[in-house]
């Protein structure tokens, strides 16, 4: 096991952590040490910074999924307490500067509310209209009375194109509401959320079944397997990623790709030209996304094998893997089922907001 030392004043970090890692006794240097893994991470005098053979990146992307699936187990279980928060004051945040994305968490307390928004920092949301960058992953104790918080400038740029990410339906009303008083459009997207079996066993156990569950890659394998060859994505291979991508196709998708490409662990199979032609890719928050194989290669059973090597890939580096699937789409969906993910009733909502 790794260690992570986060200073005593990063109040969101030690908020938001403490609700998944045993939190230790404080160090001589007055920090304190959580277990996690695989990585040494050290937050001194405001600045995050991890080993140097790994974009810092990768390591906040591992945190905020765990942050992103503990708050969804907590909906499922329907716990009464979201997170067990232990500093005072009304608004803290932890800005990350050696970060290639630049993320960033604001946690929101006052009596008896609790609002977190994961998004990128201000310094990355400079394009109005780039809605890829300008996403919030949002998630509130008390969804029906978050309105003023989420309608604050400090906390959401409604001047911008936006989409706005929860597994909280019930923040619909609140966000129509407050597209409606910023002058704009907004539209509802509800998708599946599924969750690898592994992280349901650490966060959400009642959803498990009664039987073992386990992942076979091998099982997965095409018969055309032998004429493939696994590799990773390079980032030249956003624009063939970007073309099949059903919420891609333009250039900010374009540069969003590459940027995942770059930063986070990626998996694919090369044809006999080397050119991918089945891939699975992670974004900013962990979550597994944008997988895909050409048209020609397709009912091989490709993506199923593909999305195995992939989950493997990052269970070994310790992520708790999730995914969101339109749906629509049927295949993918029977990939997760095949794969025995766990379908977490509370859904995936995604807000896009285009003010007028």
């Amino acid at each position: 096991m790794g260690l992570l030392v986060l200073q005593q004043h990063d109040f969101c970090f030690l908020a938001v952590l403490c609700s998944i890692w045993d939190l230790s006794s404080p160090t001589r240097d007055g920090t304190h040490a959580l277990q996690s893994n695989p990585c040494l991470l050290q937050w001194k005098h405001g600045v995050l910074t991890g080993p140097p053979e790994k974009p810092l990146s990768f390591f906040l992307a591992k945190q905020i999924n765990f942050i992103i699936l503990f708050l969804v187990s907590q909906c499922v279980e329907e716990s009464s307490d979201l997170l067990p928060v232990s500093a005072s004051g009304k608004h803290v945040h932890s800005p990350h500067k050696l970060n290639i994305f630049a993320l960033k968490q604001d946690l929101f307390f006052w009596p008896n509310i609790l609002l977190l928004n994961c998004h990128f920092t201000e310094l990355e949301m400079t394009d109005d209209l780039d809605h890829y960058t300008n996403t919030y992953q949002v998630y509130s104790k008390e969804p029906q009375k978050c309105h003023e918080f989420l309608g604050s400038p400090e906390v959401i740029n409604w001047k911008q194109h936006l989409q706005i990410q929860s597994s909280q339906s019930s923040l619909d009303d609140v966000i129509k509401n407050l597209a409606a008083t910023k002058l704009g459009k907004v539209k509802q997207t509800q998708c599946f959320l599924y969750m690898a079996s592994e992280a349901g066993k650490k966060l959400a156990t009642s959803l498990l079944e009664a039987k073992k569950l386990s992942v076979n890659g091998d099982k997965h394998k095409s018969s055309h397997q032998k004429m493939l060859t696994l590799s990773t994505l390079d980032p030249a291979h956003a624009v063939l990623v970007n073309k099949l991508w059903y919420f891609g196709g333009n250039e900010r998708s374009q540069r969003f790709i590459e940027r995942c490409i770059q930063t986070f662990p990626t998996s694919c199979l090369l044809g006999p030209e080397g050119t991918p032609v089945s891939w699975m890719l992670m974004d900013q928050t962990g979550e597994l996304r944008m997988a895909g194989t050409l048209p020609e290669y397709r009912a091989q059973g490709l993506i199923s094998y593909i999305t195995c090597v992939h989950v493997q890939t990052l269970n070994k580096l310790g992520f708790p893997l999730y995914s969101h699937v339109d749906k629509g789409n049927h295949i993918m969906q029977k990939v997760c089922s095949n794969m025995q993910s766990i379908l977490v009733p509370c859904g995936w909502n995604q807000w896009n907001f285009v003010p007028l």
